[in-house]
């Protein structure tokens, strides 16, 4: 039974990671498809890839993952309380896909970690929560509005003589870059997190310790998984965040994606911090179309969105709750 519980965890968090991925497929590439530098269908081929390769970049965030948001449970209400939190992920990913909302799966996740943990009696790790979670969660938008103003400023300045239409045609060419370069750190922080679950329920099955490496089937698993998603696409949060936040023009994509690719690569290895591509990449988006005038942006749309990512831990985590209700009254 406790074998049979730790499959099951397992092929549930790897069905959450492609969740995850057809959920956030359009945070790497709802720019380059909104702008024509790329088709749809070779977007998401090119950040399938890219989400692969970045899932072997490092093991930092999925470290801060399994041992720095709760304690480790034990037995099969340890495995419970996994089971019911990605279940809550899952719940709240579906629904926000559904309703074209791109919300972050990331903090789906924690949510339901946080919520079925607290159903099951287990520690919480609030100063981890606090610094890892909370925290960047309204930083990394600030600062993803903030570098998205700056870097379009930039770009601006530094292109004021060039011919629009030669400028245009070459930074279409440059969004296949900064396209995978956002799907590379997609891969690098949200591969790594459901890492770091798998990992815990290796360690609550005692299969694994903390501190051993992660293993090579873990990483090939959840990458593969991600990728599968990534591919299946996501076309209504890509509409959401590709047109209606505001009309992209190549230079305004590059700049987003850049931006968006520079806080997370900074984020996983500087911080271990396991931020919102959701978050990164819409906060880039507004900033880069404020460059043109404040109104340009419909931050109609925007207040939805911002809405969405604050009640998205809550959400997750009453779904998880609820889940491990029903599986502690069923099977525990």
């Amino acid at each position: 039974m406790d074998t049979f519980a730790l499959v099951v965890t397992i092929l549930v968090a790897l069905f959450f990671t492609y969740t995850n991925g057809f959920h956030d497929s359009a945070n790497a590439i709802a720019t380059s498809v909104s702008t024509r530098a790329l088709t749809p269908r070779a977007a998401l081929a090119m950040a399938a890839v890219m989400n692969l390769a970045g899932a072997f970049l490092g093991s930092g965030v999925a470290k801060t993952v399994s041992e720095g948001l709760i304690e480790a449970p034990e037995g099969s209400k340890g495995m419970g309380i996994l089971f019911s939190a990605l279940v809550g992920a899952i719940v709240w990913n579906l629904v926000t896909w559904y309703f074209g909302l791109p919300s972050s799966s990331s903090h789906a996740l924690f949510g339901g970690m946080v919520g079925a943990a607290l159903a099951g009696g287990t520690e919480v790790i609030w100063n981890g929560v606090l610094d890892k979670v909370v925290i960047p969660m309204f930083v990394s938008p600030v600062v993803g509005l903030v570098a998205g103003y700056l870097v379009m400023t930039a770009i601006m300045w530094l292109f004021r003589r060039a011919n629009p239409h030669k400028a245009k045609r070459g930074f279409r060419i440059a969004q296949t870059v900064s396209a995978a370069g956002m799907a590379l750190g997609h891969g690098l922080q949200d591969a790594q997190k459901t890492m770091g679950v798998v990992v815990m329920a290796l360690v609550i099955s005692g299969h694994e310790t903390y501190g051993d490496p992660i293993p090579v089937w873990v990483k090939i698993a959840c990458a593969v998984m991600l990728s599968l998603g990534t591919y299946a696409g996501g076309w209504r949060i890509m509409r959401t965040l590709g047109r209606k936040i505001i009309e992209l023009d190549p230079p305004q994509g590059f700049a987003a994606e850049t931006t968006g690719a520079a806080i997370m690569f900074t984020t996983a290895y500087l911080f271990k911090a396991p931020v919102s591509t959701t978050h990164v990449i819409t906060s880039a988006i507004m900033g880069v179309g404020a460059t043109k005038r404040v109104n340009a942006v419909r931050w109609g749309v925007a207040k939805n969105i911002v809405l969405g990512w604050f009640i998205t831990m809550p959400a997750a985590a009453i779904v998880a709750a609820c889940c491990f209700g029903i599986v502690n009254l069923l099977f525990l």
